[in-house]
């Protein structure tokens, strides 16, 4: 039998009666349909961990599926310091587990395992030092950690307090304890290479799967689609994301512009970018908490996803659209030329005059001018690469 994997769902548990889509689902989904080896669970919850076997990941991925979570015990109730969806995830997993521990004693919890498993922590939420060490302690154990990106560490002043200290200590525990250190791109790759200081441990570059949902009918998008032509920006409202060049472009177009749709919840340390959308700017309409079939319908219906972003490990937004048949419009970044190829139109994240020029230019294109659509990496391929060996 394949050795067993143990997959951290600390930070998934914390969306719990949210909608969670993700890679740390991807990974539960995956792991669990693979009936040829064992699969766990760990989760730390603010009483100590949690183990689940298959049956209770399975569950674990069926209440999200559903968003059917039941009422939190009492344990969780009573602790005022958790967000609403942690107390749900937390009496969850409890719930479902089959064995638990107080925090100072998982490395005796982690000796139900089976011999030589590996511990994959995808989502970086229990990425520490104590808890690698006491995987490291289990015979032949393994750790493999997935990277997204370095953003934290090179664009330290778009971050949230506290987000820069806490990524470099994770970052630091990555290099000292992982068996395999998981990027999403080769640019990702790269960055880590560059950013860990001294010996890096051994690196596997695995694309993101992208899952394409139905575009949703027109009948659902009822006053959200525009009678005029528009272009899509998708994303959290970050600073990183660059929204204020687009709405620099807008208030300053004039007669005749295009209906521009931001879609995404407000993120954080963009107060001025928030005024402006609360101030109103002249056909800029502002729309959260979509399903993601609406956003394909959107996008389809669109001439183009904008994508300014200053900096991305991945960038889904632009594979989505592409793989729509989309055109885009993209910020010159490498990991998006990996991806994306010729399919984009790359542009300085800075250049408000080339941005202009060539939102004009799509505005007079035709649905007929498009010629077919990118095939977006895919999950299978990802899990190949990602676990091969592991």
């Amino acid at each position: 039998m394949p050795p067993a994997r143990l997959l951290d769902v600390s930070r998934l548990a914390s969306r719990a009666g949210q909608v969670a889509t993700g890679v740390e689902l991807a990974y539960l989904r995956a792991l669990t349909a693979d009936g040829a080896t064992p699969v766990f669970g760990l989760c730390r919850t603010a009483l100590g961990f949690v183990l689940l076997d298959r049956f209770g990941l399975l569950a674990l991925g069926q209440a999200f599926s559903t968003r059917d979570f039941p009422k939190p015990d009492i344990l969780s109730r009573l602790n005022r310091r958790l967000s609403g969806p942690a107390r749900l995830g937390q009496s969850f997993v409890r719930r479902q587990a089959v064995a638990r521990s107080t925090r100072g004693r998982l490395k005796r919890l982690l000796r139900r395992m089976p011999a030589g498993f590996t511990y994959l922590n995808v989502g970086h939420s229990n990425l520490t030092a104590p808890i690698c060490r006491a995987v490291k302690a289990q015979p032949d154990a393994r750790i493999a950690v997935l990277i997204h990106d370095t953003i934290p560490l090179d664009w330290p002043d778009m971050q949230r307090p506290g987000t820069v200290a806490q990524f470099k200590a994770r970052l630091a525990v990555a290099r000292k304890f992982a068996d395999r250190i998981i990027c999403t791109s080769d640019a990702c790759a790269s960055d880590v290479r560059r950013t860990m200081a001294g010996t890096v441990p051994p690196i596997v570059v695995a694309h993101l799967g992208v899952d394409m949902p139905r575009p949703a009918e027109e009948e659902v998008l009822i006053g959200l689609m525009p009678l005029r032509p528009y272009f899509v920006m998708l994303g959290t409202i970050e600073p990183r994301k660059n929204h204020a060049l687009l709405l620099d472009i807008w208030e300053n177009w004039g007669p005749g512009a295009p209906e521009l749709l931001i879609c995404g919840g407000r993120g954080w340390g963009n107060a001025d970018v928030f005024a402006r959308l609360d101030a109103g700017v002249p056909h800029v309409k502002e729309v959260a908490n979509l399903t993601d079939r609406a956003i394909a319908a959107l996008l389809s219906g669109s001439k183009g996803l904008l994508f300014p972003s200053f900096a991305e490990g991945f960038g889904l937004p632009p594979l989505e659209a592409a793989a729509l048949g989309v055109p885009v419009i993209c910020a010159d970044l490498a990991a998006c030329r990996e991806l994306l190829g010729d399919w984009a139109v790359y542009v300085n994240a800075q250049d408000r005059y080339s941005w202009t020029k060539e939102i004009t230019r799509l505005m007079q294109t035709t649905p007929q001018d498009r010629e077919g659509s990118l095939v977006p990496p895919d999950w299978s391929a990802h899990f190949r690469t990602a676990l091969a060996g592991f």
